[in-house]
């Protein structure tokens, strides 16, 4: 039940999609690092919130979670008694009880959910297989060693035992949209030789959409910058059009809201990318910001955004990373991720030893291993200045953060 607590990142403090996707491509990386391939199952059930049994859940909140008493029967009359009926127009049905499912639109409906699936965490213990969960989206991760058997014999038999436990608590496994993507090493482009992939052929895509973020099985990420700067500059063009009657201030909220959000969502898995990509995401900034300030294509954009305090994207990138590294050190995010940062040790004294340094993994791809968070995210923080390591509290950390990256990207 331990494993299953730290491995589920939906609806906890500190916990996000970002988070989530940042583990799972960490062990992913370091797996093709490594010479081994990687199999991602994204398991999607159908309606889960609300085909869950209220009896099951009850029984397993009072036997597993050791809720009982008051407590438990509080539990009991929030899920039962309530009902649902069909309006069209004027008509109305009759009332029908509604004896499955949580509430939905509430702050317990998706803890009840995670809860109903913590005998899940046995099955993929016992099969000796790796998992993430956010809310009801599961992601299983099976590495094919290059020393080893080529099998998936028992990622089929846990996937087997999956649907079996699903079925038998009620819960719909919708197998037409299960999708199945394969990472392989760069030197390997044919894929893990001499593996049977026919039983998981019919679900294998080259891109799939992970908690919003859409992975390829390159992972260059081409799929999802491409959907980014289509979607921003769909926003610039809506914007434009109501430009006229807002205000410069009204005006920058709208396109960090619209546009912004769109580039920073999840960007700290862009960290390590090629140049073409991120200076594709470079010129949708460039556009917002020549969209706020009404300046001309034909003159420079580096003013400007210096003006708007606005960091440009590269370095938007890497202060997303420094920051989980930050959060991370200090029990500000998920126990995933702190476990794999870790302080320097020196092995004796060094002047170096109060620099707060943090100890980097060897790996042997560029474009593999460096990208993986375990590895950059000590990388960046290690070439930080010591007054930025140094501070102690969150907004203070971000505050010099941002100087120095600021002061970087526009030579200051």
């Amino acid at each position: 039940m331990g494993n299953w607590r730290v491995f589920q990142s939906g609806f906890k403090p500190f916990h996000s999609t970002e988070s989530a996707l940042l583990k799972v491509l960490d062990n992913i990386l370091l797996a093709n690092d490594s010479g081994d391939a990687v199999v991602l199952v994204l398991l999607d059930l159908s309606s889960a919130f609300d085909t869950v049994d209220h009896n099951i859940l009850v029984n397993r909140l009072e036997r597993s979670v050791g809720i009982t008493g008051q407590a438990l029967q509080w539990i009991r009359s929030y899920l039962t008694g309530r009902s649902f009926c069909v309006r069209l127009g004027d008509c109305s049905s009759d009332l029908a009880e509604l004896p499955w499912g949580v509430p939905q639109g509430s702050i317990l409906a998706p803890l009840l959910f995670s809860l109903y699936l913590l005998p899940l965490g046995e099955l993929f213990r016992k099969h000796n297989v790796s998992f993430h969960l956010y809310a009801d989206d599961c992601q299983v991760i099976f590495p094919i060693k290059r020393d080893g058997l080529c099998t998936i014999q028992p990622l089929l038999d846990c996937l087997e035992d999956i649907k079996l436990w699903l079925a038998q608590n009620f819960l719909c496994f919708n197998e037409h949209k299960t999708e199945v993507i394969l990472f392989t090493p760069p030197k390997t482009p044919g894929g893990a030789q001499g593996l049977d992939f026919s039983t998981l052929a019919p679900h294998q895509r080259a891109v799939v959409s992970n908690l919003g973020v859409k992975l390829d099985a390159d992972l260059r990420f081409d799929a999802q910058v491409n959907g980014i700067v289509r979607s921003c500059f769909f926003h610039l063009r809506r914007i434009a059009k109501i430009k006229p009657f807002l205000s410069h201030k009204h005006l920058e909220t709208v396109i960090h809201a619209f546009v912004t959000c769109r580039l920073d969502y999840c960007n700290s898995l862009y960290a390590g990318l090629r140049q073409a990509p991120v200076a594709r995401l470079q010129v949708v900034q460039n556009s917002a910001a020549r969209l706020l300030t009404s300046t001309r294509r034909s003159e420079h954009i580096t003013p400007v955004l210096r003006a708007l305090h606005w960091l440009p994207v590269f370095y938007r990138i890497r202060f997303k990373v420094i920051l989980i590294v930050f959060k991370a050190l200090n029990t500000g995010a998920p126990k995933y991720l702190s476990d794999i940062i870790h302080q320097h040790v020196p092995v004796r004294s060094l002047r170096s030893a109060d620099q707060r340094l943090l100890t980097v993994p060897r790996y042997s791809l560029k474009s593999r291993g460096s990208q993986a968070f375990s590895v950059l995210g000590p990388s960046l923080w290690n070439e930080l200045p010591a007054d930025v390591k140094q501070a102690t509290s969150l907004e203070t950390f971000k505050g010099r953060l941002k100087t120095h990256l600021f002061s970087l990207a526009f030579g200051l």
